[in-house]
């Protein structure tokens, strides 16, 4: 039996997150050089309202980047940054509702600059369905001669700002020389995400382990802690917040697989139709989640985790309805919708300009789709841009930048640098590969873009409907250059364009949005 549960202290690691990046990541980005990353897809978006994949949908309404998207520029952002002697391979796993979708999103858009044969997909099997406490085996609603199924595991939310905390983890992995390392964040006491704990056996033996928060608390009140899961000093539960990112080290993973064949303890996780607790409201099936994978390692295995201390800064999953983000912001709670999620990439994005010294407008209170949130200037980049607050600060002169509340400002190119911008509108930079900008001297005033409230009575789109407005661009300076070379702006800048109270055109349409339409 379990003898106690005890924190287990984070890394000496700085306490805001953004200046752990800067000083932390160097070494990640090195160790990057010889990663793989695995995405475990998130599925189809029906639960948030949105009939495609959830990776196909933008992380951002102003940059139009869906999460795919995103990921792979990270990935190969690193792959320059580390100095990788070969491309970062990247593997997706994929489901019978999702392999044909992800296969087309990628070769529709070029597998997003990313080598075809660097990006592998695997898609998962399927296993028969429980529908009830007795394990009688569930039918299949629409023939009654089939076994119902569903997927043995399940897809990760999608979350923007994952590859923040990325460099910085793998840094204290490869520092560390962990097997397993878990990033996390503050998590509130009995918040519904799994804390992150120190197991200690009554005969000695330890592990360090996720456990999920509907069995946290109780698990500490089985254990000498009568009060449950609370609050410490800093406000919040002292066993923070798994947010199921995972470092492994490959030699002891690849040793663990050979010895388990990939055998993980496998559980069910029901949603009970009443409190008689027999029924359940869907059929449920047998699972098992990577987060157990440290219960078969051996004891002498190094597990630890790497705790980023501010949630804005790494963490804002898209996995609630607009009705279900409702309901959890009322209880007090996150809403983790597709608002929440847009409107952090911005703030993150803002407060990281302002420690470097930029002058950032202060955020707009605002409310969409029911939910009360701030909308800070809607600055965004490409990862190839910026992944690291050191790339930040190599392309941004903090000092010559001031952005106005109302602004809009999207960067897509990995070499320009922003010495001197004044920005009372919206800028648009485009730059492809080889082409060189500097931004010096550069005032930009114009009608710029608003973040609307949705009209219920008046069409709109999935996309807009998940996230409770919708963008009129009055106005726009778009910098667009399309061919290597180095340019200076302004002495070079194009002309202020005016655009329509629509979603963007079909040239310059996202993959989300094109996915949407189909």
């Amino acid at each position: 039996m379990l003898k106690k549960i005890s924190y287990l202290a984070n890394f000496p690691l700085a306490c805001n997150c953004i200046i752990l990046i800067a000083h932390g990541a160097h070494a990640g980005v090195k160790a990057a050089s010889n990663a793989a990353f695995v995405l475990v897809a998130g599925g189809l978006g029906e639960r948030l309202g949105f009939s495609g994949i959830k990776l196909a949908l933008p992380a951002d309404t102003a940059r139009g980047a869906c999460f795919l998207q995103v990921y792979i520029e990270s990935i190969l952002a690193l792959q320059k940054s580390s100095g990788a002697s070969s491309p970062l391979p990247l593997a997706i796993m994929t489901s019978d509702d999702t392999h044909a979708l992800t296969e087309q999103l990628l070769e529709e858009h070029s597998h997003f600059g990313m080598q075809p044969d660097q990006v592998t997909l695997l898609k998962q099997a399927k296993v028969a369905c429980l529908s009830d406490t007795d394990a009688h085996l569930a039918l299949d609603p629409k023939d009654g001669f089939k076994l119902q199924t569903k997927p043995h595991g399940h897809g990760d939310d999608t979350n923007g700002l994952v590859f923040r905390a990325i460099p910085a983890a793998l840094g204290v992995s490869a520092q560390q020389n962990l097997d397993v390392n878990s990033i996390a964040v503050p998590r509130a006491a009995k918040e519904a995400i799994g804390g992150i704990a120190r197991l200690t056996h009554s005969s000695g033996r330890a592990m360090t382990i996720n456990v999920e928060y509907n069995q946290l608390d109780p698990l500490l009140r089985a254990t000498g802690h009568p009060d449950g899961d609370v609050a410490d000093s800093s406000g919040f539960s002292p066993y923070p917040g798994n947010i199921n990112q995972l470092i492994l080290k490959v030699d002891s993973y690849a040793a663990t697989l050979d010895r388990t064949q990939g055998r993980i303890v496998e559980f069910i996780n029901p949603k009970y139709k009443d409190e008689s607790r027999t029924a359940f409201k869907s059929s449920t099936r047998l699972e098992c989640m990577m987060q157990d994978f440290p219960r078969e390692l051996p004891d002498d295995a190094k597990v630890g985790f790497t705790s980023i201390n501010q949630v804005w800064a790494a963490y804002s999953p898209v996995k609630n309805s607009p009705e279900d983000a409702r309901a959890k912001a009322q209880k007090g709670g996150p809403s983790h919708s597709a608002t929440s999620g847009e409107l952090d990439i911005y703030q993150a994005n803002c407060r990281a300009l302002q420690m470097l010294g930029a002058e950032i407008g202060e955020p707009e209170q605002r409310s969409f789709n029911g939910l009360d949130m701030q909308l800070w200037p809607r600055i965004t980049w490409s990862p190839l841009f910026a992944l690291t607050f050191a790339d930040l600060k190599e392309k941004v002169s903090a000092k010559g930048l001031k952005v106005s509340s109302s602004s809009t400002m999207v960067v897509n190119g990995a070499d320009v640098r922003i010495e001197d911008l004044h920005l009372e509108g919206s800028l648009v930079v485009d730059t492809v590969p080889g082409a060189k900008l500097q931004i010096k001297g550069l005032h930009v005033q114009n009608e710029g873009w608003r973040w609307m409230g949705l009209n219920p009575n008046k069409p709109m789109t999935e996309v807009q409907a998940i996230r409770g407005f919708k963008v009129c661009k009055h106005g726009t300076l778009h910098l667009d250059y399309d061919k290597p070379g180095s340019y200076m702006e302004p002495s070079a800048a194009k002309s202020s364009e005016p655009a329509a109270d629509t979603e963007p055109s079909k040239e310059k349409e996202s993959p989300a949005l094109a996915a949407s339409s189909k």
